[in-house]
């Protein structure tokens, strides 16, 4: 019996990969994400995760006004080696290129989501925060586990600065004016 070759994507190019090969680079698993150049590959979810994900995906499309939509598991593309898949976004519905569209660009990001997962919680409380301020995009909510319920740790950016203040922790009831008003019972 013949084992398989490993397929080329495994031995990064020199400088490593860019958001546009993601879509080029056959056999990828589902949900890979790039960020600094380096491909990462995303975790089984738990029940949690889908749930927390599923849970503001119908509060945020009940309350999203006209011009924006609430997407799951789309990339944005943040800069040429960094192309994150956050849980959720709202964008620009101006942003649309048709149906074979994998990802957004920043500047069309009102909001990016991460339901942060045990594997990935460096990147989800460290490196994207930093990485979608950067990028310019104006509101991130991180949202962890306490005992089976999700918190939710709603983000402004600075735009002095550039970086995220904490605008509040919501442990109950998710009830915020912006990026827009919306009331989500998080029991």
């Amino acid at each position: 019996m013949s084992i398989a070759p490993y397929p080329d994507w495994i031995r990064p190019p020199a400088g490593g990969y860019t958001a546009e090969d993601l879509d080029r680079l056959p056999d990828l698993p589902p949900h890979t994400e790039l960020i600094d150049g380096s491909l990462i590959f995303v975790s089984p979810q738990t029940k949690f995760h889908v749930r927390a994900k599923r849970l503001l995906e119908r509060g945020l499309e009940s309350a999203v006004p006209e011009g924006w939509e609430v997407w799951p598991e789309m990339t944005v593309t943040l800069d040429r080696r960094n192309r994150p898949e956050p849980d959720l976004l709202v964008v620009d519905e101006e942003s649309d290129t048709g149906y074979l569209q994998t990802g957004f660009s920043a500047e069309h990001v009102l909001l990016a989501i991460e339901v942060v997962s045990e594997e990935s919680r460096e990147r989800d409380r460290e490196v994207k925060p930093r990485k979608y301020a950067a990028a310019g995009i104006r509101h991130f909510w991180r949202v962890e586990c306490d005992e089976g319920r999700p918190v939710v740790h709603v983000y402004e950016l600075d735009p002095a600065t550039r970086s995220y203040g904490l605008a509040g922790i919501y442990h109950k009831q998710l009830k915020v004016d912006r990026p827009f008003p919306v009331e989500i019972d998080l029991t």
